[in-house]
């Protein structure tokens, strides 16, 4: 048997003009200056130089940061008033006023006075920690062009070490791990993901809604003890509590939005809600499959806080989401090959689709503040997940060679039939699963110790029932043959069921190192993790120390090292006859990352350069293959691995006044599987090389008119024919390539208002234009083999979604 992989060759002619076109609009647009510029000195109420002090426009999206020096440079509109704030943490915020002619340069000397405001936790300054966690401003997710399953997400893939080749999906791979490495965290409330979800097409909206969100923290690894037992990223979220009364909507072709804030009974209640609608029937319009689509998303979540003393509040987070998938196909038509080998698949289809996914969350926490120093909280949280996921789906596909003579008046047609098949794809998938779960966690800081502790028992409940089955034919002979019956393809009938606990904890302190130049900061803590389903007793030690010179640069170097314990959750645990392993153990990983952040001026302004490297030594390893974003784990095996690579990032203001990023990363990673006689071999995330870029522009002397562009560039993937063994999954897939563009108008904000009608509440309302895969590229996210009429082998590339134009309005009040 022969097998052929082929990549796509896709005529560039239209999109090259299509992209002169945009970029000669941009330059017309964005081309010109009319600014002035503002410089000045920050200092507190004892005339000491502030640094890292936030300075943004208070109507429009710009702004910078102030150096150890306390100096800032910002370019601002000329001709028109305008209102500046400066802010930092601890300090209360200063607002100036200023008016200046075109190319005018101001000086002022700020003063900042310390705020008596109390804060909910005891903290401690990131700045000064050097704990490797990426703090990201939660604006930007409000205007990042997003085509995928959450802003937070299309934020996160942008970041060095981060790579994801599905713009539909919100899941992500973080150096050489899979989707079920990463933590997801929300209020300390963990967040899980689907279980059935085979493709992104079939996903909602992740949990997050980014209209809540006031703090994102992101670690790409080498993380604290404070985090749970995965080996791959945290990220942490933590949801706004509101001060006063605000609300947002927004509408565009992919769905709708809506939140609302306030407080009530005199500052004492609070609460935030937001309700999400999504569909991206428009977006799948552009896929090779067509049909009739009809996804539907809904969810609702709810923040609210009592402060019942000073000393003590609770506080409650609420979320329900319905996600309905329906699909019934009907043709699909696929051009793939060389220009050496041009081929085409036509597939008629009959049948349907339907998927139906609910969850339900809830958390109740209690935050007592005995003094400024000791912080306890206590958190009961549950997770209910109904899944269902149905399809007959029948399709007769025919395998074509086309003419590649250009002088031929059958250029492009089919002139040779290679094969002709039919298939008959079956499912009736349910899963049902319940989390419940109390844990106390606590702070307490002193002069040179942040000591930091927490529990956690969890009980968890899983059932499944899976009866799945695929038919094929290839010119009238099941695939695999038989003479004497008839074959499937593929069979999976099981039922199982899991009732366990887990019983975890850590203890961590952040020490501040007396030293004689400089501040050394180090951290160490210890994980221990307990699960009643295999009796397995886990101890994870970590440590990062963090060093911070009095060189004339700012520049600041870390080491980070520790074990990190991934314990099955569920699909883990499954043999691949859907059986259950009850001897599984937990995966384990040593990890050890080496890092700098540096802060330089260039153009007399601020930018970062953040770099690190890691090297991760993996035992216990459970191999898995991947289809589109459906992890099939083999528990039969186990393996030992590794993964390193360097991760280097530059964020600033290349356009002055707001911030953008380019990051660029290099990886390998590899696994040995016992006893298969094949050695290490890449792992099905191994990807050499990930780019991505996000860039910010506005219109000078006018920042209503802005731009935001996200780039992407995800070298080859490991990939294999369908049922093989792991050994097999060697062939690349082609690189993923995207770009997406955004332009916006802010129609009204508080220097503009509009004074009639419903619009007078309207405190900010913008009009945007998303493009959408700007290039039109035919990125491969999987394969359809289908079998020519001489035994060989064709992988059918399944492409991901074309260009799109989406018009969006966002409203504020």
């Amino acid at each position: 048997m022969n097998i052929k992989l082929f990549v796509s060759f896709v005529p560039m002619k239209k999109t090259l003009t299509f992209l002169l076109l945009l970029l000669i609009i941009s330059n017309v647009l964005f081309g010109q200056r009319n600014n002035a510029t503002l410089k000045g000195v920050i200092k507190d109420s004892e005339g000491m130089a502030m640094d890292m002090v936030n300075i943004a426009l208070k109507e429009f999206p710009l702004g910078t940061s102030s150096n150890r020096k306390g100096e800032f440079i910002l370019r601002i509109p000329a001709k028109r008033n305008i209102i500046i704030v400066f802010s930092s943490l601890g300090y209360a915020s200063v607002l100036d006023t200023f008016f200046a002619d075109n190319e005018e340069n101001i000086f002022r000397n700020i003063t900042m006075q310390k705020s008596d405001t109390q804060l909910d936790e005891v903290i401690i300054s990131r700045q000064k920690l050097g704990d490797g966690i990426t703090r990201i401003d939660s604006k930007i997710a409000d205007i990042i062009p997003n085509a995928g399953s959450g802003a937070i997400e299309s934020l996160l893939k942008t970041l060095p070490g981060v790579s994801s080749n599905n713009e539909l999906s919100s899941q992500y791979s973080v150096r050489g791990g899979n989707f079920d490495e990463n933590l997801v965290y929300v209020n300390d409330i963990e967040v899980y993901r689907p279980f059935l979800i085979r493709s992104g097409q079939q996903e909602g909206l992740s949990f997050i809604n980014s209209d809540m969100v006031s703090t994102i923290d992101f670690s790409a690894g080498g993380f604290d003890a404070k985090y749970g037992d995965k080996m791959s990223s945290v990220l942490d979220i933590k949801y706004r509590k509101p001060s006063d009364f605000r609300g947002s909507a927004s509408v565009s072709l992919l769905g709708a939005s809506a939140h609302f804030e306030d407080v009530a009974l005199k500052g004492k209640l609070a609460h935030i809600s937001g309700i999400r609608y999504k569909t991206n029937q428009y977006l799948l319009g552009s896929l090779d499959e067509q049909g009739d689509y009809d996804p539907k998303f809904l969810d609702f979540q709810t923040y609210i806080t009592y402060q019942i003393s000073e000393k003590f509040n609770i506080s409650f987070l609420g979320n329900v989401a319905q996600n309905q998938y329906k699909f019934v196909p009907q043709t699909r038509q696929t051009t793939f090959g060389t220009w050496d080998a041009p081929l085409n698949t036509t597939i008629y289809f009959d049948g349907q689709e339907v998927d139906d996914f609910q969850t339900y969350t809830g958390a109740l926490s209690a935050n007592y503040h005995p003094n400024v120093n000791l912080n306890l909280k206590f958190i009961t949280s549950t997770y209910y997940a109904t899944e269902r996921e149905t399809y007959d789906i029948q399709g007769q596909y025919y395998l074509n060679q086309l003419e590649r003579d250009m002088s031929s008046e059958e250029f492009g047609d089919s002139v040779l039939n290679l094969g002709v098949g039919s298939f008959l794809n079956h499912a009736r998938n349910n899963l049902k699963a319940k989390v419940f779960s109390f844990s106390h966690r606590g702070a307490y800081n002193s002069e040179n110790h942040l000591i930091k502790w927490g529990v956690k028992v969890q009980h968890e409940e899983i059932e499944d029932e899976i009866n799945e089955w695929i038919f094929r034919d290839s010119t009238g002979y099941s695939i695999p043959y038989s003479d004497t019956e008839v074959t499937l393809f593929y069979t999976l009938n099981s039922k199982s069921s899991i009732s366990s606990n887990r019983f975890t904890g850590f203890v961590q302190d952040v020490w501040s190192v007396p030293v004689s130049k400089g501040d050394l900061y180090i951290t160490g803590g210890v994980r221990f993790n307990f699960w009643d389903f295999n009796n397995e007793l886990l101890i994870s030690p970590r440590a990062t120390l963090s060093y911070f010179p009095e060189w004339e640069s700012k520049i600041s170097f870390r080491v980070s090292m520790g074990m990190y314990h991934q314990s099955p959750f569920f699909k883990e645990l499954k043999f691949t006859d859907g059986t259950i392993d009850y001897d599984t153990r937990a995966q384990r990983s040593y990890q050890v990352v080496a890092g700098t952040d540096l802060v330089f001026t260039a153009w007399n302004r601020p930018f970062r350069l953040t770099s690190e490297a890691y090297y991760k030594y993996m035992n216990r390893l459970i191999p898995y293959q991947i289809d589109n974003v459906r992890i099939r784990y083999l528990p039969e095996q186990e393996a030992i691995g590794y993964s390193t690579g360097i991760d280097m990032k530059v964020n600033g203001e290349f356009v002055s006044g707001v911030q953008s990023w380019v990051s660029l990363s290099f990886m390998q990673t590899k696994e040995d599987i016992f006893n298969d006689g094949h050695g290490f071999i890449p792992r099905p995330t191994d990807q050499l090389v990930n780019f991505s870029m996000f860039f910010q522009d506005y219109l000078p002397g006018n920042p209503t008119y802005r731009m935001q562009l996200s780039a992407f560039y995800g070298s080859r993937l490991p990939t294999g024919p369908p049922n093989a063994e792991r050994y097999q999954d060697v062939f690349r897939m082609p690189a993923y390539r995207r770009i997406d563009l955004g332009f916006s108008k802010v129609m009204i904000s508080s220097a503009n208002p509009v004074n009639r009608n419903l619009l007078r509440h309207v405190n900010d309302m913008v009009i945007s234009l998303e493009v959408f895969n700007l290039l039109n590229i035919n990125n491969t996210i999987s394969y359809f083999w289908v079998s020519s009429i001489y035994g060989d082998q064709f992988a059918v590339p399944n492409y991901l979604t074309g260009r799109r134009f989406n018009l969006k309005l966002t409203m504020k009040f």
